[in-house]
């Protein structure tokens, strides 16, 4: 956990060896916590005993701003002119001891989220945006942590390319197989299989290790010594009746990629606003 204040300097604190750290979310009371995309952060700080009593939030900050890129490292460099290096946040964090390099990577991480607040302040001010802004970072926080997601497998990445049942039933059991066997092995799901991997199996459905192996992603250790696993998996999705649907029911607006497929028609086929009439009355 990387903590910047200022007239402080910068900490790395290292959750590992403790229960919790909720000694530094006392001292921390009272004080706003400046995060980048919160909603990620949230629910990890309060695995470890701590929650902000005021939020600044730079990424909804930057989205609100209606700026182009809300990355971290976009926004420094669109409002402060800075690179940030960004070549270990692929790292395996669970390494002990972190290597020098990925601790000033981490530092460098909070280095500047205190001159990035005041820049996206003065672009929400000149938007009339701020109080809607401090709005939306009191909603964060009262709202808390969310619930566990239903179905979390239909996070995985590339999905909407699946759009038959079964494939989308095998998709979901290896999805399962790989989430136990990561947990099991305290690592990453995603470095035993990549999703993409999984979707390209679900597509292909093998029913061979040779043919599984040669589908596209599955290459490594884990795709090979784990080959039976996953083809049991296929196998299961193959023989199921009772078949996941493809899509489930939500009243939340589409994506905005999507919003030109939904409704293609042009602004100007729109039918224009009924007009209000009121009847004079004569004298």
């Amino acid at each position: 956990m990387q903590i910047r204040r200022e007239g402080s300097g910068t900490w790395l604190i290292d959750p590992e060896p403790f229960e919790n750290l909720s000694i530094i979310n006392d001292a921390l009371q009272g004080v706003e916590w400046i995060l980048h995309a919160a909603s990620q952060d949230l629910p990890c700080l309060l695995e470890l005993g701590m929650w902000p009593d005021r939020l600044f939030d730079t990424e909804l900050a930057a989205r609100l701003a209606g700026l182009p890129r809300v990355g971290l490292a976009a926004v420094i460099e669109q409002l402060l002119g800075f690179g940030l290096a960004k070549e270990h946040s692929a790292a395996d964090w669970s390494t002990r001891p972190l290597p020098e390099p990925w601790l000033r990577y981490a530092a460098l991480d909070v280095e500047v989220l205190t001159e990035l607040r005041e820049e996206l302040i003065e672009l929400l001010q000149a938007d009339g945006k701020l109080e809607y802004a401090e709005q939306e970072f009191a909603a964060i926080l009262a709202a808390g942590v969310a619930p566990p997601r239903v179905d979390p497998w239909r996070k995985t990445s590339g999905l909407h390319q699946i759009r038959d049942r079964r494939q989308l039933a095998a998709v979901r059991e290896m999805w399962l197989e790989r989430d136990s066997l990561a947990q099991k092995r305290d690592v990453a799901p995603g470095r035993l299989i990549p999703d993409s991997a999984l979707v390209s199996a679900a597509k292909a459905m093998p029913s061979t290790v040779p043919q599984l192996l040669g589908t596209k992603g599955f290459h490594g250790r884990a795709a090979q010594r784990e080959a039976p696993r996953w083809l049991r998996c296929i196998a299961a999705a193959r023989d199921l009746e009772d078949l996941p649907p493809l899509h489930l029911p939500t009243n939340a607006p589409p994506p905005p990629r999507v919003w030109s497929d939904r409704d293609p028609r042009p602004p100007h086929a729109c039918p224009p606003p009924a007009r209000s009439c009121r009847r004079r009355r004569r004298n």
